[in-house]
Formats: C-alpha cells, sequence, structure tokens
C-alpha cells in the first residue's frame, strides 16, 4: 500500500471504492474516535455507497465484494468496516434514515 504513505487511510478506501463501483453516491467517515483507539487513529470507518452495480445483489454478495476490494487494509490497520451498500433505488427511499454504526465491541469509550 505504498500509496497511502501520500494519502490518509480514509482517502484511500474511498479511492479503491470509487474506482471499482462508479458510485452515484459514495461517503468513508472515519469513526475512530468515537472508539478506545490512539488519537488521529485510523481504524473503524463507515461506509456509504450507492451504485447500479449492486442492482439484483443480495447485500451479503455488496459486502463481499466490498471486503474482497479492502482485504489488504482490513488484514491491517481497519478494525472494524460498517457498510450501507444501497442501489439508487433503495437510496431514494432511505433519504430521511439515519445510518448508524454497531457500537465497537473491543473497547468503547465510556
Amino acid at each position: 500500500m505504498s500509496e497511502q504513505q501520500t494519502e490518509n487511510l480514509q482517502q484511500h478506501i474511498m479511492a479503491k471504492l470509487q474506482q471499482k463501483f462508479l458510485p452515484t453516491f459514495i461517503d468513508v467517515i472515519n469513526e475512530s474516535h468515537q472508539h478506545n483507539v490512539a488519537p488521529g487513529a485510523e481504524s473503524h470507518f463507515k461506509v456509504i455507497i450507492v451504485t447500479e452495480l449492486f442492482a439484483e445483489q443480495r447485500m451479503i454478495a455488496r459486502h463481499r465484494a466490498i471486503y474482497a476490494l479492502l482485504s489488504e487494509e482490513l488484514a491491517g490497520s481497519v478494525h472494524a468496516l460498517a457498510l450501507h451498500t444501497y442501489t439508487p433505488q433503495e437510496w431514494h427511499e432511505l433519504q430521511d434514515t439515519k445510518l448508524s454504526s454497531p457500537a465497537c465491541r473491543g473497547g468503547g469509550k465510556h
């Protein structure tokens, strides 16, 4: 991951997802500060991604595709990855919904 030396992990994840899935909407949110990690850590992320490529795919297939793409990052410093994967139609139907990530079970802040 030599590219990561010139960009942060959040940007790196965003770029990989954009290149592979050609999303109509994407947001990669660093949620590390909400967990028991060192200041400035990049270990917990929430991904919201909307793409036509998810049409006719079940949620598990969508998640597996993202896990496969980010396997190196998940084997490294990424501890948690909350995925919200939608087609444009599904996304349109969720416009007023808050997309929450699950609580960290590895030692959350108190």
